[in-house]
């Protein structure tokens, strides 16, 4: 059977790949919390939800980071295929690096801290740990810099709330970021952990949402021009 002529498929893949930037953010976040209130021994005031890749469950969490990773860069081809000029390449290979550092994350689990596992005493220091924290900072930096990049995109074509919006953004997760890794690991250094985890998804939702929206629709027929529908 003949397929529709009115459909574009490159267009319906492209916006395809980015919906799964919308979903990483949600999907990550829910089930890393599902897993921290089942598991015994885990204080979301006191430990990163990256510890929870250690113990007998931990590769519930370990998978959870790869399909996030996965996602995360499912979005970051859809960008590409998207933009095609330099900030297009700059964002999807800035989104890619995020992807791979969470993936690469999660290959490499960290060390263990006082109380979880249960039982750990803390103040251990192995190879693993070191890269997972290196691979994560790598991942922090590489999604704020991505952001910043969509933010002189969203200039480009008229959009300067969505460029400040980005830009806030983008620096809040390096902030956040960089304040957690000093004050940990302490609440207050968790607590801003967190805020860099939320606004990194936050980001990639909203700039996959803006993106998808600003594409060609897959049915040409209902193709209007692009951007012209976009609030600035």
């Amino acid at each position: 059977m003949a397929g529709n002529p009115d459909l574009d498929r490159d267009a319906a893949i492209t916006r395809s790949l980015l919906g799964w930037g919308v979903v990483a953010g949600p999907f990550y976040l829910v089930v890393g919390l599902v897993l921290a209130i089942t598991r015994a021994g885990f204080d979301l005031t006191q430990h990163a939800l990256s510890l929870l890749m250690l113990g007998d469950l931990g590769w519930l969490q370990r998978t959870n980071l790869i399909l996030t990773g996965l996602m995360a860069i499912a979005a970051a081809v859809g960008i590409l295929r998207a933009i095609r000029n330099g900030r297009g390449l700059a964002m999807g290979v800035l989104v890619i690096v995020d992807g791979a550092g969470l993936i690469l994350s999660a290959v490499f689990p960290p060390d263990p801290v006082a109380g979880f596992p249960p039982g750990s005493e803390g103040g251990e220091f192995s190879v693993s740990g070191i890269l997972h924290l290196l691979f994560g900072a790598i991942g922090f930096i590489a999604v704020a810099a991505a952001a910043f990049a969509h933010a002189a995109w969203s200039r480009s074509i008229g959009a300067p709330r969505r460029a400040l919006v980005s830009a806030i953004l983008g620096a809040v997760v390096l902030l956040a970021f960089g304040g957690g890794v000093a004050l940990s690991p302490s609440p207050t250094g968790i607590l801003l952990i967190w805020i860099a985890v939320l606004a990194q998804f936050v980001w990639l939702a909203l700039a996959s949402a803006h993106i998808y929206a600003w594409s060609p629709h897959p049915l040409r027929n209902a193709s209007t021009t692009r951007g012209s529908s976009q609030p600035g």
